[in-house]
């Protein structure tokens, strides 16, 4: 049966309290009972109203608890029980009292067992509530607090109760039987106070069980005061005690329902506020023994006894919470300093980071720059490492290499990690031994995580002048390092303003070339692959230029280094592959059989380390309908000489059915076991080789040495940069049957391949060979 709504909602939707039926009657029921106890405490009253007050107000507290619920139903239903069994038990009291069995304040051995039955049944609902975790320190206090609270009730019932308890009790199994009652509702009360103090949940309402700790207390005080009324037969504590727990056990179902319906979370965080208990713990005694002495209380000596123990619990209680503050300002000094180190260091090498570098050269060029110098060290293809072998081991590379640095550099030098793979420097004096150091300590292989790994970086350094700021040295050196890294792998490059200019000039180029792949400013041509001897074609390759719209043509030579250096690689490569695919597509349904027999494109070892570009390359020739045997992917040597990630989206591309090509092969590591793990199709020799062919020199003996390997590996070898006739003939001598370049025809546009013929005619005239 539902008592009424709980909340409602006023105009503006905030929601409001309303009594409920059920919390008036346990209000109502009390009182009365108050009422009529107080007038009986003067004259005798009839004792069966007190006896059915019971029997209302017990039921309507077990239907409260019931109701409640929410994440704490179970608690609250051991509670409903609980107090059904406290009801039976008040039954089974009254019918004693009544049949005469027993008089006064004293129960029954049947009485006392449904009493403590119903307190166990709520003394195992508190049991299952989940406690939260605290420190030795806090449950010390807690301990003291309880020893505390301990004396000082036995202070008192030693005072007040214990005169009376004896001649009460008259050691009759009734009296052994309350004093099991009133034991049982003290540990109830205990174990209350404990779940309220130290209680982690969110399952009951934390006002609740305050509110339900009380209950407790009134139960084991009240008992207790069971002998003062001993002189009164017709009264009993019950008539009193169970009307106000039933009461409270409203109060608290009514919280928490109020609590579930309007959605707040159920947890509170527990007081910082000193707890009151123990100092009024204090006053009580010695409120007791002051009284004690004026009326000459024949118990002065245990009471005098009861209150210096009191306040010697409460010293160690304070001596406790001391030791605990300055353990605790202790911890926050510690972390402070844990959180300003932690401010200024890399977590990963525990360098210093940027912002202590910054403050340590503002300070040396304080003290002035000359001598002052910064150094910035960049990994050279450590994006490799960390796919190829995993972040764990990339990780452990960055700690090896800021010990490898750190352990060069001399005294008075500043190591930082700036973020990633990068580090500075800050040098003071003369730099050229500490770098070569540093060069040196690189060249050693470097632990990381089972690995022995040997890496080189680029190193730009930038040297102090009048009027510098810790910034303006750290870009100079950046500038410089940028600078190492386009001359090539390994390099150091002390910086000059001539780089300020070239820097500036890159970015702008960057900038126009990111607004070029946007606004059409970017085209392909198509530069013939041809049969030898007669120059037939047999292929092309595509090939991005840039004409722009203020500059006029810029080459390839010029912004595709700018592409690689900012990652504008990757959609410009991704666009290459695109038209040249779609354009493949389009020369089949326009020549037929004359269109090129295969389409290149050139892919950088960028986009072959982006994991997933084998997929792109799937995707765009599902998307033109391109077939994977036209399209042939060139890649240089150096792109996967080291293997890893890139060599594995080769493999993935060779496995759709698009051909492989190595491009300007002899000039990067010319591994020949590259040959035996890259899945490739085609090898083409460089032009640096075919230059000096026809002169019978060194350069002969390695395009012939390599028409041989490709022979033998079943490999099509394309000879590139053929510009005379000579070198054509040669080359065809040699067993060459593929070639390119400005002899036969220079880059074309893609119209200009439908009406495509070689530019010249080679002297020797040979049957073309079937690829």
């Amino acid at each position: 049966m539902d008592n009424g709504p709980i909340t409602g909602r006023n105009p503006l939707g905030v929601p409001r309290w309303r009594m409920t039926r059920t919390l008036t009657a346990a209000i109502g029921a009390d009182a009365v009972a108050w009422v009529w106890f107080l007038v009986g405490l003067f004259r005798p009253t009839p004792p069966m109203a007190g006896w059915a007050l019971l029997a209302f107000a017990v039921p309507v507290a077990a239907a409260a608890s019931w109701r409640a619920g929410g994440e704490g139903r179970t608690f609250w239903r051991y509670v409903s029980a609980g107090m059904i069994g406290l009801g039976l038990a008040s039954a089974a009291a009254a019918r004693d009292y009544f049949s005469g069995d027993q008089t006064g304040q004293q129960i029954g051995g049947f009485t006392a067992m449904l009493y403590v039955a119903g307190l166990l049944l709520m003394l195992l609902g508190l049991l299952r509530i989940p406690g939260a975790q605290r420190t030795r320190m806090e449950w010390t206090r807690f301990g003291l607090d309880v020893a505390t609270m301990v004396v000082t009730v036995l202070i008192f019932s030693w005072h007040l109760v214990l005169p009376r308890w004896e001649s009460w009790t008259d050691g009759s199994a009734a009296g052994t039987a309350s004093v099991v009652v009133v034991g049982t509702a003290a540990i109830i009360g205990m174990l209350a106070f404990v779940k309220v103090s130290f209680t982690g949940t969110g399952l009951i309402d934390r006002r609740a069980l305050y509110v339900l700790a009380l209950t407790g207390a009134v139960g084991a005080v009240g008992g207790a005061m069971a002998p003062l009324l001993a002189e009164r037969p017709y009264l009993n504590t019950g008539h009193v005690l169970l009307p106000t727990t039933s009461l409270l056990v409203c109060l608290a179902a009514d919280r928490q329902l109020r609590a579930t319906r309007a959605g707040r979370p159920s947890p509170r965080p527990l007081s910082r506020r000193p707890s009151l208990l123990p100092y009024t713990a204090v006053l009580a005694t010695g409120a007791l023994l002051l009284a004690g002495v004026a009326g000459g209380a024949s118990d002065l000596m245990a009471v005098a006894v009861g209150s210096v123990a009191v306040t010697l619990l409460v010293a160690a209680r304070q001596m406790v919470a001391l030791r605990d503050n300055a353990r605790l300002l202790d911890d926050l000094d510690a972390r402070q300093h844990e959180l300003a180190y932690q401010a200024g260091h890399d977590s990963l090498t525990g360098l210093a980071n940027r912002t202590v570098l910054t403050s340590e050269i503002t300070a040396a060029l304080a003290a002035g720059p000359s001598g002052v110098s910064v150094a910035l060290i960049d990994l050279d293809d450590f994006k490799a490492i960390n796919d190829d072998l995993g972040h764990a081991v990339g990780d452990a590379l960055l700690v090896s290499v800021a010990e490898r640095i750190a352990a060069q550099l001399p005294p008075g030098s500043v190591l930082a990690r700036l973020g990633g793979d990068e580090y500075a420097v800050l040098l003071r004096g003369e730099y050229g031994h500490a770098l070569a150091a540093i060069t040196a300590g690189m060249r050693r292989p470097l632990p990381a995580a089972g690995h022995d790994l040997v890496v080189e970086a680029s190193v730009g350094l930038a040297e102090a002048r009048p009027g510098d700021t810790a910034s303006e040295l750290i870009r100079r050196a950046d500038v410089a390092m940028y600078e190492a890294k386009g001359q090539g792998k390994g390099r150091q490059v002390v910086f000059d303003d001539r780089m300020d200019q070239r820097s500036a000039d890159q970015a702008r180029l960057a900038a126009d070339l990111r607004c070029a792949l946007d606004t059409d400013q970017l085209h392909l041509l198509y530069q013939p692959i041809v049969e030898m001897p007669d120059g037939t074609l047999a292929g092309v390759e595509a090939l991005v230029r840039w004409t722009h719209p203020e500059r006029g043509p810029i080459g390839p030579a010029v912004f595709i280094p700018a592409a690689e250096r900012t990652g504008l690689i990757v959609p410009l490569g991704a666009w290459i592959l695109e038209q040249a695919c779609r354009q493949a597509v389009r020369w089949q349904e326009e020549l037929g059989a004359a269109a090129p027999r295969t389409v290149s494109v050139n892919v950088s070892a960028r986009q072959l380390r982006e994991a997933g570009f084998a997929f792109e390359v799937a995707a765009v020739l599902g998307r033109t309908g391109l077939p994977p045997h036209v399209l042939t992917v060139e890649v240089t040597e150096t792109a996967v000489f080291d293997g890893g990630t890139a060599l594995e989206e080769l493999e993935a591309i060779a496995a759709l059915g698009v051909k492989i090509a190595l491009d300007d092969f002899g000039t990067g590591h010319s591994s020949l076991g590259l040959l035996r793990t890259c899945p490739a199709d085609v090898l083409k020799v460089d032009k640096s080789f075919v230059d000096d062919v026809t002169t019978d020199g060194p350069q002969t003996v390695v395009v012939a040495a390599l028409i041989g390997i490709c022979d033998g590996m079943r490999l099509r070898a394309v000879a590139e940069g053929v510009e005379t006739a000579g070198q054509a003939a040669k080359l065809h001598e040699l067993g060459y049957r593929y070639a390119q370049g400005y002899f036969y025809s220079r880059p074309l546009p893609a119209e200009a391949i439908a009406t495509y013929a070689p530019a010249h005619q080679p002297a020797l005239r040979h049957p073309a060979a079937t690829p």
